[in-house]
C-alpha cells in the first residue's frame, strides 16, 4: 500500500486474547464487518503449542463473542487448508469443502476447532460466519508461516539474492490481492448459517513459481532452487461453492501475480520501506 493509502487506516493496536480491548475497539470504532484473520500460524504454533492455541482458539471465541455483545450478527474468518490431512487419505480428484477433516498440525487442529466454534455460535447466538481455507498465498506482506517461501523467492530475486523455497510438489496458489477480495466479498454477501468454504486459486508446481520469477526476474536465473519436500496437504481442492456463493473468484495468472510482486519489491527496496533480511 501507498503511503496515501496506509494513512486513510484507522489502526487500533490491541491482543486478540484480550477481549474487553476486542468489544472496546468494536464499539468505539463503531465496526459492522468483521474480517478476523489474526492467528499465529507455521511454525510458531508448533513452537509454542499453548500460545498457539491462546491466540488461535481463544482469540477466535473471543471474536465470535464481543462481535454478539456488540450487536454484530455476521462475520467472515480465516481457516485453512491445514484441517485437511494427506492427500493420499483422500479419494483423487478435488478435494471438496465438505471432505473429512485429518489435521497433522497443531495449527491445523486450532483450525479446526474455530470451525466447530462458528458453528456453536449461530447454533446458540444465531451469529452468522463464512470461514475461507486458503491454501499458499503469496505476494507482498506474504512474510510469515511455512508456506511464505515462495514469496521470501520473490523479494530474493528482487534484491539480487539467492534463495531456497522449503518445499516442492503442486499445490493451490493464490495472489494475495485475490484472496483479500474474497474476504471483502464474502463480508458482504447476505448469509445465514455458519460454513466454510475452499478458497482455490490456481494450483502449480514450485518448478513453475521459479520459471515465472527468472522470466520476470532474468539476473535471478539459477539463484532460485527449492527443497523437494510436498506440503502435508491435498494437491487439488474444489472452490465450486464457494464461487457460487460469491460469483467467480479473481484469479490472477501466475506469471502477472510474480511479475507484480517482484516490481513491488523492488520499488519497496528503493525506498527504503523494506529490507531483504
Amino acid at each position: 500500500m501507498s503511503e496515501k493509502e496506509i494513512s486513510a487506516v484507522k489502526f487500533v493496536r490491541g491482543d486478540i486474547t484480550d477481549i474487553s480491548a476486542i468489544e472496546h475497539a468494536l464499539a468505539e470504532q463503531k465496526i459492522t464487518h468483521i474480517i478476523h484473520l489474526a492467528a499465529m500460524q507455521l511454525p510458531f504454533c508448533k513452537a509454542d503449542p499453548p500460545l498457539g492455541a491462546s491466540v488461535n482458539v481463544q482469540g477466535t471465541v473471543n471474536i465470535f463473542e464481543a462481535a454478539g455483545r456488540c450487536g454484530i450478527h455476521s462475520l467472515v474468518y480465516a481457516s485453512s487448508t491445514a484441517v485437511y490431512g494427506l492427500g493420499d487419505e483422500y479419494p483423487s480428484g478435488p478435494l471438496g469443502h465438505d471432505a473429512p477433516l485429518k489435521p497433522r498440525s497443531h495449527y491445523g487442529v486450532y483450525k479446526q476447532a474455530n470451525e466447530g466454534t462458528a458453528r456453536v455460535y449461530w447454533l446458540d447466538n444465531g451469529i452468522s460466519s463464512i470461514g475461507i481455507r486458503p491454501y499458499v498465498v503469496y505476494g507482498p506482506g506474504r512474510d510469515q508461516g511455512l508456506t511464505s517461501t515462495p514469496t521470501k523467492a520473490m523479494l530474493a530475486a528482487a534484491a539480487g539474492r539467492p534463495y531456497n523455497i522449503s518445499y516442492g510438489g503442486r499445490f493451490g496458489f493464490q495472489y494475495a490481492d485475490d484472496a483479500a477480495k474474497a474476504y471483502i466479498d464474502a463480508a458482504r454477501v447476505d448469509f445465514k448459517g455458519a460454513e466454510v468454504f475452499n478458497l482455490g486459486g490456481e494450483t502449480v508446481g514450485t518448478d513453475d513459481i521459479i520459471r515465472e520469477i527468472e522470466a520476470a526476474e532474468p539476473s535471478a536465473r539459477g539463484a532460485i532452487r527449492y527443497t523437494d519436500n510436498p506440503l502435508p496437504f491435498p494437491e487439488l481442492i474444489d472452490n465450486a461453492p464457494l464461487i457460487a456463493l460469491l460469483g467467480n473468484l479473481r484469479v490472477t495468472p501466475l506469471a502477472r501475480g510474480v511479475r507484480e510482486s517482484i516490481s513491488i519489491f523492488k520499488r519497496a527496496l528503493s525506498d527504503g520501506s523494506i529490507t531483504a533480511d
